[in-house]
């Protein structure tokens, strides 16, 4: 499979420099891997967007550090709060790939092939383009399990950046609600996930803070699988109830109802519903209310209770 993938992108680079969009998760990091490999390190260069607040704090090191150790080219380019004017119509990471993530690298890019890690677990997997419009996604074709079996075989010693096993990279789409207020919104989402992953030991299958509420009331909801001991759960729960930008803290415990207010096209669309139901990624009971509010372009969470 890694000659396959190696053939694969001499075939469509040919002798061409390329972008690769580089978040120094698992996917982008095999990507940059793979290319070095077929196309050699000077013709490769990773462009990692710094989304300031939404950024874990390590994350610069990790991607420096991989970058480092490829011996490849690096650049930051800078994102902070640019997600802004996609999110105030309520949280949409496809729009923010399409509108903010590829529209930077595009500029940075100037006619070079962008590369990206996206695959079948992602949306943009689901499109079947592997590549598309300047975008070539080598891996869109595998699974998870297939990239990991890949990673393991070229021995890839990938820190995780994010607060799971699945994801990864920014912190923003723990935000569950238009995002009108950089500063009271976000760094109300920032800071509570920075909390939770300073305390966090040993693997976890999830572990993050979704903010939820009215656009006025910023409420924390902690999850963990497997669940946090007690005393660990108590310290966390105070400090993130201490910033300034948190009014409320719950601690969210299994089958506790979710109340989600949507956009008429979305409320009207079951699948629609279901894929917002796993990317909020909260095993409780959904209830969905349709929006009357023109401005929310997607969904927002209103409530969690028992």
């Amino acid at each position: 499979m890694i000659d396959e993938k190696i053939k694969e992108i001499r075939e469509i680079v040919s002798d061409s420099e390329v972008v690769i969009g580089f978040s120094g998760g698992e996917d982008s990091s095999l990507v940059a891997t793979l290319s070095k490999m077929a196309l050699g390190k000077e013709k490769v260069v990773l462009a990692t967007i710094d989304w300031g607040i939404f950024s874990y704090e390590k994350s610069r090191k990790i991607v420096r550090d991989f970058s480092k150790m490829l011996g490849l080219k690096h650049v930051f380019l800078d994102g902070n709060c640019k997600q802004k004017n996609v999110w105030k119509h309520g949280p949409s990471c496809n729009s923010c790939t399409k509108f903010v993530k590829l529209k930077m690298l595009r500029e940075f890019s100037n006619g070079r092939l962008i590369m990206t890690g996206a695959n079948s677990y992602d949306s943009w997997g689901k499109t079947g383009l592997k590549v598309f419009n300047g975008v070539y996604a080598p891996l869109q074709d595998l699974s998870k399990e297939e990239i990991r079996a890949m990673i393991d075989l070229l021995d890839l010693k990938i820190e995780k950046i994010g607060e799971s096993e699945k994801r990864e990279g920014c912190k923003l789409k723990h935000l569950l609600k238009p995002l009108v207020n950089c500063e009271y919104h976000g760094n109300a989402v920032s800071k509570a996930n920075e909390i939770l992953l300073k305390n966090l030991s040993g693997k976890f299958k999830e572990a993050f803070v979704k903010i939820i509420g009215p656009l006025s009331k910023n409420i924390a909801v902690i999850y963990t699988d497997p669940p946090l001991d007690e005393d660990t759960l108590e310290k966390i729960s105070k400090e993130i109830s201490n910033l300034n930008e948190i009014d409320q803290v719950i601690i969210f415990k299994n089958e506790m109802k979710i109340r989600v207010v949507a956009s008429k096209p979305i409320y009207r669309n079951p699948e629609a519903r279901k894929n917002i139901e796993f990317y909020i990624g909260l095993p409780g009971e959904y209830e969905w209310i349709e929006s009357k509010n023109t401005k929310l372009r997607t969904f927002q969470v209103v409530e969690i209770s028992p």
